[in-house]
């Protein structure tokens, strides 16, 4: 039993999409929205409380306001028909087709169903005792509790470290700034996502996503209490206690609707998805033009192909500090000069900005007088904190002008020089004090309730000074924290991690959970950012692994004074050459990842088990991916290994060694070498992958190929290829065109047709199609049969 009951008087809501239930003696209101026939969403509130607005859920919307949406603002879902049953008298059904909720109103009691086979399946439940905080007798703050079994699994919560599956450990939701973390152990990290999704122990799928952005913890089952069986619960320090249940039938479903729910992966230009060069070392440097530009030569040297390059913050130091929007012009006596070598050679400049002022920063008085910095609790002036060597003040996101001024600042101090794009870096917006004011647009609010509100607005400003400054190009940003709907602004990655076996291991985990909370463009700081250089073997295991990352840099500060970059180990060039000239055959697959993601909400990296969760052996614990829907990553993880064993998931096709052509049927494992030059791939039997073909990887343009992996049964399949120029905005105004690519197969032969349809003019006029595995029956191609058996063939597109 309770400790205490709460009954509640039912009453219909105003708006056909919601119920509400007031408690008038603890001055609380319950909203249930249905909102699509899979989501319901719990606003659980104080009855005169004025809802903070939020700036995570944006259904299907590639943007929100600055200000925010109201919160309670339901137009963007279909807000479908539902129906309500009283079971009794304190006891309510609310159902649609797909979702319906059990309540028990004498003791507040949610029970969660899903229909499937024409029967509703319990999916989830609150805990039998207290489940929520209503009278303040479990503490301060918001809390949830929610029954489990000890069969469950938990996955998602961001940016985390240690296990895919987080049952048995507690999370905290901060953003923190973690420099040289344990993969494994530290927590919390950069990012703020509170959305987990569960397999239970019957196998079925739910999400449930938490609409606060205070600081808070999520035990996934660590606690254990006699009195209240096994349970896991949501603790919230402030804010509103605003979740939203997400049924699927996979967890295919459940993510790629969380996804929707948060907003549109950026579609960025596809120089993005290049090779990006970085290290601290060379901006450091007192002649860091130099050093710079002795990068462009080396890499022009060892033909290491590069498409952009981060600028570390050095650039803006004063005496060894730094100070956003200075150039050291003793480092770089010529910026505009700078960036325009960089150009002619290819290469993109990303530029490192951070959102606080040093209380000696030439322009802190201004800001000061101004008020666009973050006000202290008494709002009489700036809160100033630690940042970096020395104290300073955060700017305020929350206030228009200081958006404008921010803006204004990007323009004028880097893309006006060339720039490119914007690194977002240092933006956890570490003020401890909760109680410090900001603007809100005019609405105050306080930092406990918006700090990862200040990382998005932050990124989203800096993102709108490119779009503002070159309307016509396609705008590109990074950013190292924030909050549920990040992936709308920037590309992201794992923060500063440290050199070690294990970060390369661990880190795969850390991102396939930013993937399966939404987070799609993302990699990891190649060969380690913090810590002594690398060993030969570990960066090339490192640069392996990065070459499959939406996001491949290598970066670094280490201690020693060396400096992460592909020629690091000339005699070792041979085979990192190899696997960068892998990367540039990558992206145009990577490309049609991403668009897939802008498009369909697909991540472009994934666990084993997002496509194969019939098969039970995909849900251990292994550090093979999915890129995309068709390839299998099997990276080499451990020290001194040279062959390495590789499970192929069930499927109904078989696979294919990507490297050897060699066919395999599926559900075995199968031991593979793991040499230096390459990182261990299978491809679906039936799949097809496009891929950038022309042998010299440094030059500009491109040659268009498809890997073929036919079925090894009577079928066909089909690949729809996106093409479009990679830098405008043009397909917007749909200026694309769509390559159709189909292969037959028929006893054994195999026949392939390919078609162009669209307004893009491709920059080719010839494919090159490859088969990996032999084909022992006749090939024909559009239409024409081959008279010789080779591994490629050269066909003009149609």
């Amino acid at each position: 039993m309770n400790k205490k009951a709460h009954r509640f008087h039912w009453q219909l809501g105003e708006e056909t999409s919601s119920l509400r239930l007031i408690n008038a003696a603890e001055d609380t209101e319950i909203l249930i929205f249905i909102l699509e026939e899979n989501i319901f969403r719990i606003y659980i509130k104080d009855l005169n409380e004025d809802p903070l607005p939020t700036w995570s859920v944006a259904p299907g919307m590639e943007d929100v306001p600055y200000e925010g949406r109201e919160r309670l603002d339901v137009s963007p879902f279909t807000n479908p028909a539902y129906s309500i049953n009283q079971v009794n008298d304190d006891e309510y059904e609310v159902l649609t087709s797909r979702l319906k909720l059990h309540m028990k109103l004498d003791s507040l009691q949610f029970t969660w169903y899903e229909k499937q086979n024409g029967s509703w399946n319990e999916i989830a439940r609150d805990r039998d005792t207290q489940s929520y905080n209503l009278d303040g007798t479990l503490g301060s703050g918001r809390l949830h509790y929610m029954k489990r079994t000890s069969e469950d699994m938990f996955f998602g919560l961001g940016e985390k470290a240690g296990p895919l599956n987080r049952h048995g450990h507690r999370y905290r939701m901060q953003n923190m700034d973690p420099m040289g973390y344990d993969p494994y152990l530290t927590d919390p990290l950069y990012k703020h996502i509170p959305f987990f999704m569960t397999r239970t122990k019957d196998k079925q799928w739910y999400g449930m996503f938490y609409d606060n952005l205070s600081t808070s913890v999520f035990d996934m089952g660590k606690e254990l209490d006699n009195y209240h069986g096994y349970y896991r619960y949501y603790h919230a320090e402030s804010g509103p206690l605003d979740y939203y249940m997400i049924s699927g039938r996979d967890a295919a479903e459940v993510v790629e609707t969380y996804s929707w729910l948060t907003g549109q992966t950026a579609f960025f230009p596809k120089w993005s998805l290049g090779y990006s060069g970085s290290t601290m070392t060379y901006t450091d440097a007192p002649d860091a033009q130099v050093q710079m530009n002795q990068f462009i030569r080396d890499a022009q040297a060892y033909e290491i192909p590069c498409h952009s390059f981060q600028l570390s913050s050095g650039y803006t130091s004063i005496d060894g500090k730094r100070y956003v929007f200075n150039w050291n012009t003793s480092k770089f006596p010529d910026p505009a000069a700078f960036a325009s070598h960089y150009k002619e050679h290819g290469v993109n400049l990303c530029a490192n900005i951070k959102p606080a002022l040093l209380q000696d920063h030439p322009l802190y008085n201004e800001l000061q007088e101004k008020g666009y910095f973050v006000k202290n609790r008494e709002g009489d002036e700036e809160e100033l904190v630690q940042f970096w060597d020395d104290l300073g003040a955060y700017i305020d996101f929350t206030n228009p002008d200081a958006v404008e001024w921010w803006k204004e600042k990007v323009k004028e101090q880097l893309l006006s020089y060339g720039i490119e794009s914007t690194w977002n870096d240092n933006n956890e917006f570490e003020i401890w004090d909760g109680e410090a004011k900001l603007h809100g647009f005019g609405n105050e609010m306080k930092m406990k309730d918006a700090r990862p509100v200040l990382s998005l607005l932050m990124t989203k400003t800096s993102l709108d000074a490119q779009k503002e400054f070159t309307p016509s190009a396609r705008p590109y940003a990074i950013t190292r924290s924030g909050g549920p709907g990040l992936q709308r602004y920037a590309q992201t990655w794992s923060g500063d991690n440290y050199t070690s076996w294990d970060s390369l291991k661990y880190n795969v985990l850390t991102g396939i959970g930013l993937s399966l909370s939404g987070v799609y463009n993302f990699g990891h700081d190649v060969g380690g950012f913090a810590g002594g250089a690398p060993e030969p073997e570990l960066f090339i295991r490192w640069i392996q692994n990065g070459i499959v990352h939406p996001r491949f840099t290598i970066h670094s500060w280490n201690d020693d004074g060396s400096v992460n970059v592909p020629w690091m180990y000339p005699e070792y060039i041979e085979p990192i050459k190899r696997l960068m000239d892998f990367r540039e055959t990558l992206i145009p697959y990577l490309y049609q990842l991403m668009k897939e993601a802008h498009d369909h909400y697909s991540p472009m990296i994934r666990p084993m088990f997002y496509s194969f969760s019939h098969d039970e052996k995909t849900f251990e614990e292994s550090y093979q991916f999915m890129l995309g829907e068709d390839v299998l990553v099997a990276p080499v993880v451990e020290k001194g290994v040279e062959t390495i064993g590789v499970y192929l998931p069930v499927n109904e096709k078989g696979w294919y060694d990507w490297h050897t052509g060699a066919y395999y049927h599926s559900g075995q494992t199968i031991i593979v070498d793991a040499p230096m030059d390459r990182v261990p791939l299978f491809a679906q039997a039936g799949s097809i992958i496009p891929v950038d073909s022309k042998e010299d990887k440094m030059q500009e343009s491109e040659q268009r190929g498809y890997l073929c992996f036919p079925l090894q049964e009577d079928g066909d399949v089909q690949l729809r290829h996106y093409e479009d120029d990679g830098a405008s905005n043009d397909y917007k105004e749909n200026v694309y065109t769509i390559n159709e690519v189909n292969v037959q197969t028929s006893g054994a032969d195999v026949e392939v047709k390919l078609h162009s349809n669209g307004s893009y003019d491709l920059p080719y006029r010839d494919v090159t199609l490859y088969f990996p595995g032999y084909i022992s029956g006749d090939l024909v191609l559009n239409g024409k049969k081959q008279s010789t058996q080779a591994d490629e063939y050269t066909i003009p597109i149609k």
